[in-house]
Protein backbone atom coordinates (compact mmCIF):
# COMPACT_ATOMS: atom_id res chain seq x y z
CA UNK A 1 0.00 0.00 0.00
CA UNK A 2 2.73 2.29 0.92
CA UNK A 3 5.20 1.33 -2.61
CA UNK A 4 1.54 2.07 -4.38
CA UNK A 5 1.15 5.63 -2.37
CA UNK A 6 4.81 6.21 -3.11
CA UNK A 7 4.44 5.62 -6.91
CA UNK A 8 1.46 8.01 -7.26
CA UNK A 9 3.11 10.44 -5.70
CA UNK A 10 6.55 10.99 -7.58
CA UNK A 11 4.68 10.14 -10.33
CA UNK A 12 1.86 13.09 -10.13
CA UNK A 13 5.65 15.05 -8.84
CA UNK A 14 7.06 13.62 -12.23
CA UNK A 15 4.25 15.22 -14.25
CA UNK A 16 4.51 18.37 -12.49
CA UNK A 17 8.29 18.77 -13.11
CA UNK A 18 7.50 18.15 -16.92
CA UNK A 19 4.92 20.43 -17.25
CA UNK A 20 6.67 22.91 -15.34
CA UNK A 21 9.92 22.30 -17.68
CA UNK A 22 7.04 22.96 -20.44
CA UNK A 23 5.79 26.06 -19.30
CA UNK A 24 8.97 27.72 -18.81
CA UNK A 25 10.64 26.85 -22.19
CA UNK A 26 6.91 28.08 -23.40
CA UNK A 27 7.31 31.71 -21.95
CA UNK A 28 11.43 31.42 -23.19
CA UNK A 29 10.03 30.91 -27.34
CA UNK A 30 7.29 33.56 -27.02
CA UNK A 31 9.17 36.55 -25.10
CA UNK A 32 10.78 37.42 -28.13
CA UNK A 33 7.14 37.77 -29.67
CA UNK A 34 5.99 40.07 -26.51
CA UNK A 35 8.68 42.09 -26.74
CA UNK A 36 7.84 42.62 -30.26
CA UNK A 37 4.32 43.71 -29.08
CA UNK A 38 5.43 46.01 -26.59
CA UNK A 39 7.96 47.19 -27.85
CA UNK A 40 5.67 48.49 -31.04
CA UNK A 41 2.75 50.11 -28.99
CA UNK A 42 5.97 52.08 -26.92
CA UNK A 43 6.14 55.49 -27.57
CA UNK A 44 9.46 56.72 -28.46
CA UNK A 45 10.90 58.26 -25.31
CA UNK A 46 10.04 55.01 -23.34
CA UNK A 47 11.97 53.25 -26.10
CA UNK A 48 14.68 55.66 -25.70
CA UNK A 49 14.86 55.75 -21.75
CA UNK A 50 15.11 51.95 -21.55
CA UNK A 51 17.25 50.93 -25.18
CA UNK A 52 19.78 53.81 -24.73
CA UNK A 53 22.64 51.92 -22.84
CA UNK A 54 22.69 49.26 -25.53
CA UNK A 55 21.99 51.12 -28.69
CA UNK A 56 23.06 54.88 -27.93
CA UNK A 57 25.29 56.73 -25.56
CA UNK A 58 23.04 56.70 -22.31
CA UNK A 59 25.02 55.05 -19.57
CA UNK A 60 23.92 52.00 -17.06
CA UNK A 61 22.05 49.04 -17.65
CA UNK A 62 18.91 48.46 -20.33
CA UNK A 63 15.74 47.69 -18.76
CA UNK A 64 12.83 46.31 -20.24
CA UNK A 65 8.69 46.23 -18.76
CA UNK A 66 6.33 43.84 -20.26
CA UNK A 67 3.64 46.57 -20.20
CA UNK A 68 4.15 50.12 -21.96
CA UNK A 69 4.15 52.50 -19.42
CA UNK A 70 2.59 55.04 -21.68
CA UNK A 71 1.09 52.97 -24.52
CA UNK A 72 1.14 54.77 -27.78
CA UNK A 73 -0.34 54.50 -31.86
CA UNK A 74 2.09 56.77 -32.72
CA UNK A 75 5.15 53.95 -34.49
CA UNK A 76 2.54 51.93 -36.41
CA UNK A 77 0.81 54.79 -37.72
CA UNK A 78 4.03 56.57 -38.79
CA UNK A 79 4.82 53.24 -40.47
CA UNK A 80 1.82 52.36 -41.73
CA UNK A 81 1.25 56.34 -42.73
CA UNK A 82 4.09 58.14 -43.65
CA UNK A 83 6.73 55.41 -44.92
CA UNK A 84 6.85 54.55 -48.07
CA UNK A 85 9.86 52.70 -48.09
CA UNK A 86 8.40 49.80 -45.86
CA UNK A 87 5.65 49.29 -48.36
CA UNK A 88 8.41 49.01 -51.07
CA UNK A 89 10.47 46.42 -49.08
CA UNK A 90 7.05 44.84 -47.76
CA UNK A 91 5.92 43.84 -51.27
CA UNK A 92 9.53 42.83 -52.02
CA UNK A 93 9.34 40.26 -49.68
CA UNK A 94 6.10 39.11 -51.37
CA UNK A 95 7.33 39.17 -54.55
CA UNK A 96 10.77 37.51 -53.59
CA UNK A 97 8.41 34.74 -51.25
CA UNK A 98 5.90 34.29 -53.36
CA UNK A 99 8.57 33.66 -56.90
CA UNK A 100 10.58 30.89 -54.52
CA UNK A 101 7.52 29.33 -53.25
CA UNK A 102 6.05 29.02 -56.72
CA UNK A 103 9.54 27.74 -58.36
CA UNK A 104 9.72 25.40 -55.76
CA UNK A 105 6.93 24.06 -56.22
CA UNK A 106 6.82 23.59 -59.90
CA UNK A 107 10.27 22.01 -59.55
CA UNK A 108 10.17 20.01 -56.42
CA UNK A 109 6.99 18.38 -57.33
CA UNK A 110 7.55 16.51 -60.18
CA UNK A 111 11.56 15.52 -58.28
CA UNK A 112 9.80 14.51 -55.00
CA UNK A 113 7.65 12.08 -57.35
CA UNK A 114 10.36 10.64 -59.39
CA UNK A 115 12.77 9.98 -56.54
CA UNK A 116 10.00 8.44 -54.33
CA UNK A 117 8.04 6.64 -57.05
CA UNK A 118 10.65 5.45 -59.41
CA UNK A 119 13.82 3.30 -59.64
CA UNK A 120 16.34 4.36 -62.02
CA UNK A 121 20.22 3.97 -62.54
CA UNK A 122 22.06 6.38 -59.75
CA UNK A 123 18.90 7.17 -57.64
CA UNK A 124 20.92 6.40 -54.68
CA UNK A 125 23.92 8.99 -55.72
CA UNK A 126 21.26 11.56 -56.68
CA UNK A 127 19.64 11.38 -53.23
CA UNK A 128 22.47 11.44 -51.42
CA UNK A 129 23.46 14.63 -53.40
CA UNK A 130 20.38 16.09 -52.57
CA UNK A 131 21.26 15.14 -48.94
CA UNK A 132 24.01 16.78 -48.95
CA UNK A 133 23.17 19.80 -50.60
CA UNK A 134 20.35 20.63 -47.75
CA UNK A 135 22.72 20.23 -45.56
CA UNK A 136 25.04 22.91 -46.46
CA UNK A 137 24.79 26.30 -44.76
CA UNK A 138 24.59 29.12 -47.29
CA UNK A 139 27.93 30.39 -46.33
CA UNK A 140 29.78 27.34 -48.18
CA UNK A 141 27.78 28.20 -51.45
CA UNK A 142 27.81 31.98 -51.13
CA UNK A 143 30.92 31.92 -53.05
CA UNK A 144 29.99 29.55 -56.25
CA UNK A 145 26.45 30.90 -56.36
CA UNK A 146 27.89 34.90 -56.35
CA UNK A 147 29.81 33.96 -59.31
CA UNK A 148 27.64 32.17 -61.70
CA UNK A 149 25.16 35.15 -60.78
CA UNK A 150 27.75 37.27 -61.74
CA UNK A 151 28.32 35.44 -65.20
CA UNK A 152 24.60 35.00 -65.86
CA UNK A 153 24.47 39.04 -65.43
CA UNK A 154 21.39 38.66 -62.24
CA UNK A 155 23.27 40.53 -59.71
CA UNK A 156 21.03 43.32 -58.25
CA UNK A 157 17.98 41.58 -59.35
CA UNK A 158 15.05 39.65 -57.24
CA UNK A 159 16.26 36.61 -59.80
CA UNK A 160 19.42 36.37 -57.78
CA UNK A 161 17.77 35.55 -54.63
CA UNK A 162 14.58 33.52 -56.27
CA UNK A 163 16.47 31.28 -58.65
CA UNK A 164 18.74 29.51 -56.00
CA UNK A 165 15.90 29.20 -53.68
CA UNK A 166 13.69 27.70 -56.51
CA UNK A 167 15.75 25.04 -56.48
CA UNK A 168 16.26 24.24 -52.87
CA UNK A 169 16.56 20.49 -52.16
CA UNK A 170 14.84 20.59 -48.49
CA UNK A 171 11.16 21.20 -50.02
CA UNK A 172 11.99 17.89 -52.20
CA UNK A 173 13.02 15.93 -49.52
CA UNK A 174 9.93 16.50 -47.45
CA UNK A 175 6.97 15.93 -50.23
CA UNK A 176 9.15 12.71 -51.19
CA UNK A 177 8.76 12.00 -47.39
CA UNK A 178 4.88 11.60 -47.78
CA UNK A 179 4.73 10.51 -51.46
CA UNK A 180 6.45 7.40 -50.08
CA UNK A 181 3.30 6.92 -48.39
CA UNK A 182 1.13 6.39 -51.16
CA UNK A 183 0.09 2.63 -51.34
CA UNK A 184 1.37 0.84 -54.08
CA UNK A 185 -1.72 -1.06 -54.43
CA UNK A 186 -3.25 2.53 -55.16
CA UNK A 187 -1.10 2.69 -57.92
CA UNK A 188 -1.03 -0.57 -59.22
CA UNK A 189 -4.79 -0.59 -59.72
CA UNK A 190 -4.62 2.48 -61.50
CA UNK A 191 -2.57 1.08 -63.99
CA UNK A 192 -4.35 -1.63 -64.61
CA UNK A 193 -7.07 0.24 -65.35
CA UNK A 194 -4.99 1.99 -67.85
CA UNK A 195 -3.73 5.40 -66.63
CA UNK A 196 -0.47 6.79 -68.00
CA UNK A 197 2.45 7.81 -65.32
CA UNK A 198 1.32 11.42 -66.04
CA UNK A 199 -1.85 10.78 -65.13
CA UNK A 200 -1.35 8.76 -62.30
CA UNK A 201 0.48 11.94 -61.00
CA UNK A 202 -1.44 14.23 -61.15
CA UNK A 203 -4.63 12.34 -59.95
CA UNK A 204 -3.39 10.01 -57.45
CA UNK A 205 -0.08 11.12 -55.97
CA UNK A 206 -1.08 15.11 -55.75
CA UNK A 207 -4.18 14.67 -54.11
CA UNK A 208 -2.51 11.85 -51.61
CA UNK A 209 0.48 13.71 -51.17
CA UNK A 210 -1.08 17.34 -50.67
CA UNK A 211 -0.21 17.35 -47.26
CA UNK A 212 3.64 17.13 -47.57
CA UNK A 213 3.43 19.60 -50.53
CA UNK A 214 1.43 22.20 -48.27
CA UNK A 215 3.99 21.94 -45.08
CA UNK A 216 6.59 21.64 -47.75
CA UNK A 217 4.72 25.32 -48.99
CA UNK A 218 4.75 26.75 -45.90
CA UNK A 219 8.26 25.71 -44.40
CA UNK A 220 9.54 27.33 -47.60
CA UNK A 221 7.44 30.57 -47.51
CA UNK A 222 8.73 31.00 -43.71
CA UNK A 223 12.34 30.68 -44.50
CA UNK A 224 12.04 32.74 -47.63
CA UNK A 225 10.33 35.19 -45.69
CA UNK A 226 12.77 35.45 -43.38
CA UNK A 227 15.90 35.30 -45.14
CA UNK A 228 18.53 37.98 -44.60
CA UNK A 229 21.86 36.69 -45.97
CA UNK A 230 21.08 35.72 -49.62
CA UNK A 231 19.53 39.39 -50.16
CA UNK A 232 22.58 41.06 -48.17
CA UNK A 233 25.00 39.03 -50.53
CA UNK A 234 23.09 39.77 -53.89
CA UNK A 235 21.34 42.71 -53.58
CA UNK A 236 23.15 46.16 -53.33
CA UNK A 237 20.10 48.46 -54.43
CA UNK A 238 18.26 49.54 -51.42
CA UNK A 239 15.01 49.82 -53.69
CA UNK A 240 15.01 45.93 -54.18
CA UNK A 241 15.68 45.12 -50.47
CA UNK A 242 13.13 42.98 -49.04
CA UNK A 243 12.06 43.80 -45.30
CA UNK A 244 14.23 41.67 -43.78
CA UNK A 245 17.30 44.17 -44.26
CA UNK A 246 14.81 47.17 -43.61
CA UNK A 247 15.17 46.30 -39.87
CA UNK A 248 19.10 46.45 -39.07
CA UNK A 249 18.88 49.41 -40.78
CA UNK A 250 16.90 50.84 -37.76
CA UNK A 251 18.80 52.47 -35.04
CA UNK A 252 17.53 54.05 -31.22
CA UNK A 253 16.14 57.63 -32.99
CA UNK A 254 13.49 55.06 -35.24
CA UNK A 255 13.65 51.96 -32.68
CA UNK A 256 9.83 52.79 -32.27
CA UNK A 257 9.40 52.53 -35.87
CA UNK A 258 11.32 49.31 -36.28
CA UNK A 259 9.40 47.87 -33.40
CA UNK A 260 6.36 48.59 -35.29
CA UNK A 261 8.03 47.17 -38.83
CA UNK A 262 8.76 44.37 -36.98
CA UNK A 263 5.38 43.29 -35.83
CA UNK A 264 4.20 43.61 -39.58
CA UNK A 265 6.70 41.30 -40.66
CA UNK A 266 5.59 38.68 -37.78
CA UNK A 267 1.73 39.05 -39.05
CA UNK A 268 1.93 37.23 -42.21
CA UNK A 269 4.37 34.44 -40.48
CA UNK A 270 1.88 34.27 -37.91
CA UNK A 271 -1.24 33.88 -39.42
CA UNK A 272 0.33 30.98 -41.65
CA UNK A 273 1.63 29.56 -38.62
CA UNK A 274 -1.98 29.60 -37.10
CA UNK A 275 -3.89 28.55 -40.37
CA UNK A 276 -1.57 25.85 -41.11
CA UNK A 277 -0.27 24.28 -37.72
CA UNK A 278 -1.00 20.28 -38.07
CA UNK A 279 0.80 20.71 -41.94
CA UNK A 280 3.93 22.15 -40.58
CA UNK A 281 3.99 19.66 -37.55
CA UNK A 282 3.44 16.94 -40.30
CA UNK A 283 6.35 18.54 -42.54
CA UNK A 284 8.72 18.50 -39.04
CA UNK A 285 8.14 15.30 -37.98
CA UNK A 286 8.50 13.77 -41.38
CA UNK A 287 11.83 15.83 -41.93
CA UNK A 288 12.66 13.87 -38.45
CA UNK A 289 12.25 10.22 -39.46
CA UNK A 290 15.47 8.63 -40.60
CA UNK A 291 14.03 5.92 -43.65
Amino acid sequence: MGRHLAGKVFGKCGKGAVWLVLVLMAVIVCFPVAFVVSGAFSAQWELEQNLGPVLGSAEGMARWSLLPLAPAFQSLVELLMDSPQFFVMFWNSVKISLSILAGQMIFGIPAAWGLARFSFPGKGIVQMIYLVLMLMPFQVLMLPEYIILNGMGLLDTHLAVILPAVFSTFPVFIMQRFFHGVPEAVLEAARIDGAGNFQIFCSIGVPLGLPGILSSGLLGFLESWNMIEQPQTFLKTKALWPLSLFLPEIGLEEAGMGFAASLMMLVPALLLFLCGQEYLEQGIAAAAVKE
